[in-house]
C-alpha cells in the first residue's frame, strides 16, 4: 500500500523534470462561490496535464529502455514526453477513433503511434501484449500513483490550512496519490473526487463500496471516461477518500466557460469538474479554503466552440425559444420591443411560415443573448405577460 514517504521520494525523483505548478487564490471564484478558491494549476504543467508526473516517476525507475502505453490523450503525451527526455524509445497505441489532434501532438512529443482496434480496450489489450517493451498503466501503478500524489505535497507546502480538496476522478490514479499525501499530512481535509455524470463508475464503486464497470458515455470530460476504476487505486480511494459526486455535462460546459472568462484560463473538461461541483454544490462548500485541482488543459479545439455556446445555453447567457404570434402587421415589432426593453439582444430570429399552428397565426424562433438565467425568464415572464404564448 503506498505511504506517504513513496510518495515524498517521487518528488525528489521527478522535481527536475516538472513544473511546480502555481496554487492561485481566484477572487473571482471566492466572491461567485462565496469561499476561499484556490486553483492548483496543472493545466499549465509541461504537456498540459499532470500526468507527466506520474510518467516520470515510472520511466526513471523502469530497467527497460522501450515502453509502450495505451491512451487517448494526456497519458499518452505524458509518456511519450518522458520517454523523450530520458532517452528511451516509446510506443503509443490509440484506437483508429482518436482525434488526429492527439495523434499529432503525442507524435510530437518523439513517441510511434499506433492505431489499433475501435475502441480504448482493444488498444490496451494490443499494448499489454507486446511483450518486448514495458507497459505503462494510465493510473494502476503504484509508481505512477505516487507521482501524482506529489501535487498533494506542493498544495500543503504552500497553505496548510486547506478545508477542502476537490480532484478530478477517473481511473483514480491522481486522487488516490493526492489523498494520501494529503490525509497524511492534514487529517482534518476533506478529499472529494468529482466525475461526469456520463462517466461515474468511480462514484458507483465508492456508493456500492466495490468496484463497479460501467461503459463512459460521451461527455466533456472525456479525460476521465474511465469504464472502471483501478484495483490499487479503488483500495486507496475506499481507506483515504472522503466522498466523491457527480456533476453533469450542462456544469461542465459552464466551468470551462468560467475558467476562460474570468481566469483566461484554457482548461479541459476533465479539469473542469472541480469547479462544477462548486457550480452545482454551493451551499455545501460555503466559507471553506478549497482548493479545485485544474488536472489539464488539453481540449480539442475543434470541440471548442460548441463547448463554449453548451455553457452559454446552460448558463442562461444564450436563451432559444419559440412564440406565437397574431401573423399581423406589428405583431414583430411589440415582441422585439419587449426584449429590448429588458437590455437583451437578439442574436437570431426565424419566422417559421412552416409550422403547425393555426391559420393567422405565426411561431417566431428566437435566440437571444440575457445576462444569466434569472434575467431570461424575466425576459419570458413578460412575453407571456403581454399575451404572447412561450412554447
Amino acid at each position: 500500500m503506498l505511504v506517504l514517504s513513496s510518495i515524498q521520494e517521487s518528488l525528489k525523483s521527478i522535481s527536475s523534470y516538472i513544473h511546480r505548478t502555481p496554487l492561485i487564490y481566484s477572487n473571482s471564484f471566492s466572491k461567485l462561490f462565496g469561499c476561499e478558491v484556490y486553483l492548483k494549476t496543472e493545466n499549465l504543467q509541461k504537456t498540459g496535464s499532470f500526468k507527466v508526473r506520474g510518467a516520470f516517476n515510472k520511466l526513471i525507475k523502469i530497467k527497460s529502455d522501450k515502453v509502450i502505453a495505451a491512451s487517448m490523450g494526456n497519458h499518452a503525451q505524458g509518456v511519450a514526453f518522458a520517454a523523450q527526455t530520458l532517452g528511451l524509445k516509446a510506443k503509443i497505441v490509440m484506437p483508429v477513433t482518436a482525434s488526429i489532434v492527439k495523434q499529432e501532438a503525442t507524435r510530437g512529443y518523439g513517441a510511434e503511434v499506433i492505431l489499433y482496434g475501435e475502441n480504448f480496450k482493444e488498444a490496451l489489450s494490443y499494448a499489454m501484449s507486446q511483450k518486448e517493451y514495458a507497459f505503462i498503466h494510465a493510473f494502476d501503478d503504484e509508481d505512477i500513483i505516487a507521482g501524482q500524489g506529489t501535487i498533494g505535497l506542493e498544495m500543503l507546502d504552500e497553505m496548510k490550512d486547506i478545508d477542502v480538496v476537490l480532484a478530478p476522478v477517473g481511473g483514480g490514479g491522481l486522487i488516490s496519490g493526492i489523498a494520501v499525501a494529503v490525509k497524511s499530512l492534514s487529517q482534518k481535509t476533506e478529499v472529494i473526487g468529482v466525475q461526469s455524470s456520463s462517466a461515474a463508475s468511480a462514484y458507483e464503486s465508492f456508493v456500492s463500496k466495490r468496484i463497479i464497470e460501467m461503459p463512459p458515455q460521451s461527455t466533456i470530460a472525456d479525460g476521465i471516461a474511465v469504464g472502471r476504476v483501478g484495483e490499487k487505486t479503488f483500495e486507496i480511494i475506499r481507506k483515504n477518500v472522503d466522498d466523491i459526486i457527480k456533476v453533469s455535462e450542462e456544469s461542465i460546459a459552464v466551468a470551462i466557460l468560467h475558467f476562460l472568462e474570468r481566469k483566461k484560463l484554457v482548461v479541459e473538461g476533465a479539469g473542469a469538474v472541480a469547479l462544477a461541483a462548486l457550480i452545482e454544490q454551493k451551499e455545501r462548500f460555503k466559507g471553506k479554503k478549497i482548493v479545485l485541482v485544474v488536472s489539464g488543459g488539453n481540449i480539442d479545439f475543434t470541440l471548442v466552440d460548441r463547448i463554449i455556446n453548451k455553457g452559454l445555453v446552460s448558463g442562461g447567457r444564450v436563451g432559444m425559444f419559440n412564440v406565437i404570434v397574431d401573423d399581423v402587421p406589428g405583431s414583430l415589432h411589440k415582441l422585439t420591443g419587449i426584449i429590448a426593453a429588458h437590455g437583451a439582444n437578439i442574436i437570431n430570429l426565424v419566422n417559421d411560415r412552416l409550422a403547425d399552428v393555426p391559420i393567422g397565426r405565426a411561431m417566431l424562433r428566437i435566440t437571444v443573448e440575457a445576462k444569466g438565467l434569472q434575467h431570461l425568464n424575466e425576459i419570458k415572464t413578460a412575453i407571456k405577460e403581454t399575451g404572447f404564448d412561450i412554447i
